[in-house]
């Protein structure tokens, strides 16, 4: 069976994500899961374990200071001699920000077709899209070189697989023009203790109907209570009530927890396209005609500083 390779994404605070899990699980149609690791030294050894979990058969470390020590360029670099050597089936990136640019850089290296945001991908290397927010689905397919595909975040439930994977090392050459753009240093973001927004099992949201930056407490809240994460719609974003590293929507983030909560979210199709396939939604709005109500599993019509409140004292009873 032929190899798929999956570009593993990580970090050394959390280890393997969410992400990459569905990938090697997305791998398994199309052939034989590999995982490749792109870092720093040592990069590879900490996430063997949750590699073969999830079914990777074989991983490719490409570990070296050059890697860490510039932007991702050398990362597409390497992985164009991979592909070039191994002559996989097929190449699976995440459909982040970092993904999304090694696959472009890649396609040209390779002269390459390339699909993004994809939600899905059959074994004959066809992928699904979604268009205009989630109201269009389109099948596509690279029709030069091999399947090369940006899959979504949270597009299907990633699955255990166990493996023993051997971790084979890869050679590291690069030109001058992959390390033109050097890291001078980094900054550790500050995290709470709320788990990050496109990985939580539970997210609770808050849009226009909050009313302003103080009352997102009440959303905090909730999410505290429930161990989720917080998230905001577009216009609740843009108003200046939360920051815009936590909107979830089209041009946002995409999730897809076991239950979403929307408070005072009217459910514009922009919002819809980043949640619509979480696996319960409960929505509270005062408006009764909402469109998110036609999304929701379970609708509260109401007045969310109302409501909200006494759910927060219900569950703090149960507890």
């Amino acid at each position: 069976m032929a190899e798929v390779l999956v570009v593993v994404e990580a970090s050394s605070a959390t280890g393997v994500k969410k992400v990459t899990l569905e990938l090697l699980t997305h791998a398994r149609t199309l052939g034989e899961p590999v995982a490749v690791v792109l870092g720093g030294p040592g990069a590879a050894a900490p996430l063997v374990d949750k590699l073969a979990e999830f079914g990777a058969t074989k991983i490719y470390a490409a570990e070296s200071a050059e890697i860490d020590g510039h932007l991702v360029a050398p990362k597409a670099s390497v992985l164009a001699q991979l592909v070039r050597q191994a002559q996989p089936a097929a190449v699976l990136v995440a459909a982040t920000q970092e993904g999304k640019e090694i696959a472009a850089r890649l396609a040209v290296k390779l002269d390459n077709g390339l699909l993004t945001d994809a939600v899905a991908i059959a074994a004959d290397g066809t992928a699904t899209q979604v268009a205009f927010a989630g109201s269009t689905v389109v099948t596509s397919k690279v029709t030069k070189g091999l399947p090369l595909v940006a899959l979504r975040p949270n597009s299907v439930t990633p699955t255990p697989a166990p493996a023993s994977p051997q971790v084979e090392q890869v050679s590291v050459e690069l030109a001058g023009s992959d390390t033109l753009a050097k890291v001078t240093e980094r900054v550790a973001e500050q995290k709470g203790s709320r788990p990050e927004l496109s990985e939580a099992s539970v997210v609770v949201s808050g849009g226009r109907g909050v009313g302003n930056a103080e009352n997102f407490a009440l959303v905090e809240e909730l999410a505290d209570l429930l161990g989720g994460a917080v998230g905001a719609s577009r216009a609740a974003v843009d108003s200046g009530y939360y920051p815009h590293q936590f909107q979830v929507g089209q041009t946002g983030k995409t999730v897809s927890p076991q239950l979403y909560l929307a408070l005072g979210i009217s459910g514009a199709i922009q919002h819809r396209a980043g949640m619509q396939t979480s696996k319960t939604i409960v929505a509270v709005n005062k408006d009764a005609e909402a469109p998110i109500f036609d999304l929701a599993d379970f609708g509260v019509v109401g007045d969310l500083f109302k409501i909200v409140p006494q759910a927060a004292e219900e569950i703090r009873k149960r507890k």
